[in-house]
């Protein structure tokens, strides 16, 4: 298969691949490599309620959605290598804010601006992604895409861990910093720009609220967006949560990276197995069997904790996490580039309003989820239970509105 679809993409596929999976990874870095310091810096800077750690990940989260909401129509009309560029200039002033502050406050305005520049190098690269392919084949580089993207959170937590014993946990930001600089050098260097200036659109109000309006109206674009934003909410349930969990509920602080790293690596391995079945498959079938697969494991796990008078041991928590995060892995992919593939004539646009879709969803249940625990994992079990079923319905919603999905 030739990457070059256009005249504007010139990288191998190799290449391609891996700039893509650095650019798209910025916002995963700025999350997992944080988890192991949340409880020092939350210390630090005077936090009493160990749950308001958890907001060192939302405020990052926060700013995300509000950056996907508007650098998806910039890209359509100033070009996706200058809008990216922007995005990590507002990345690295957050980053600065974040080393030079000593007030929880003002870590959180640091973060939010940090998600703000994130978020144009997860919703451009999409957007430059889909200008290169469409269907079965977007699926596939978008699965070998987030094979390589998950190498981060596998390695950020230790990462993170590593840079706190022998450095202050400010060193981390740095990383960010020089991490980011790196791939936008890469970015400006080797990648040519995917829109030409002949597919480009004036950035006009009304073109947003056509392409609001046509997402909305479009059963597989809304659909798929609402059930990406349920499947990951449960997972950012997980995520806000996890050092807490690995901490309090099993005694496992020093081990939690190396655990986290583990854990995150299933989904690579089913990144992988969806590039290799999406072409023969097809997406549609494996969003519905992945969201049964989490539905069960969570029906399973949940009955178990019941007949266990919820008293769970870091074995059978490990059994149903993997199979969950195996088909988290494989529903990542599939759902956004069903979401994105009727919108190829406004690929920027509908990439900015359908993730905003999916994190308005997404933060919204994962913060509920976070901010239950109390000392316990029933909060994310029963988080998991109830947010597949809901996936599952709106999955079945969509195939039924448009049946020639299935095909």
């Amino acid at each position: 298969m030739k990457l070059s679809l256009n005249p504007y993409q010139k990288l191998n596929m190799l290449e391609f691949v891996s700039l893509m999976a650095l650019l798209m990874s910025m916002a995963a870095l700025a999350i997992d490599a944080m988890l192991p310091a949340l409880p020092i810096i939350g210390e630090e800077l005077g936090v009493v309620d160990p749950n308001h750690n958890q907001f060192i990940i939302t405020s990052l989260f926060i700013g995300m959605s509000l950056g996907m909401t508007f650098y998806g129509p910039l890209s359509d009309t100033f070009g996706r290598r200058k809008v990216i560029g922007f995005g990590i200039t507002l990345f690295t002033v957050g980053n600065i804010v974040a080393i030079s502050t000593h007030n929880f406050e003002i870590m959180l305005l640091g973060r939010f601006f940090q998600g703000l520049g994130a978020a144009s190098t997860r919703i451009v690269s999409m957007a430059m992604i889909r200008d290169m392919y469409v269907g079965n084949t977007m699926a596939r580089v978008m699965s070998l895409i987030n094979m390589v993207f998950i190498i981060v959170p596998t390695i950020a937590p230790t990462l993170g861990a590593i840079i706190l014993s022998f450095s202050h946990w400010r060193g981390i930001f740095i990383i960010f910093i020089v991490l980011s600089l790196f791939g936008l050098t890469w970015l400006l260097l080797r990648q040519p720009e995917t829109l030409s200036y002949e597919h480009r659109k004036p950035f006009r109000i009304s073109y947003f609220k056509t392409a609001i309006a046509k997402v909305f109206s479009h059963p597989q674009s809304l659909g798929y967006a609402i059930a990406s934003g349920l499947v990951f909410g449960a997972f950012l349930g997980y995520l806000i949560s996890s050092q807490q969990i690995f901490s309090v509920v099993f005694g496992l602080e020093k081990e939690f990276p190396y655990i986290f790293g583990g854990l995150a690596l299933t989904i690579g391995v089913a990144s992988f197995i969806n590039s290799r079945l999406v072409e023969r498959v097809g997406m549609a079938k494996l969003t519905k069997w992945g969201t049964l697969g989490i539905l069960f494991s969570s029906i399973w796990y949940f009955l178990l904790l019941v007949l266990s008078d919820f008293k769970p041991d870091i074995i059978s928590f490990m059994i149903f996490l993997i199979p969950c995060f195996m088909c988290v892995g494989v529903l990542f992919g599939n759902l956004n580039s069903l979401a994105m593939e009727p919108m190829g004539d406004m690929a920027g646009v509908a990439a900015s309003i359908i993730s905003t879709i999916n994190n308005i969803i997404s933060i919204g249940f994962g913060s509920l989820i976070g901010s239950q625990f109390r000392g316990t994992i029933t909060p994310l079990v029963l988080g998991f239970l109830v947010l597949s079923t809901l996936t599952l319905i709106t999955i079945l919603w969509v195939q039924r509105t448009a049946p020639h999905i299935e095909e």
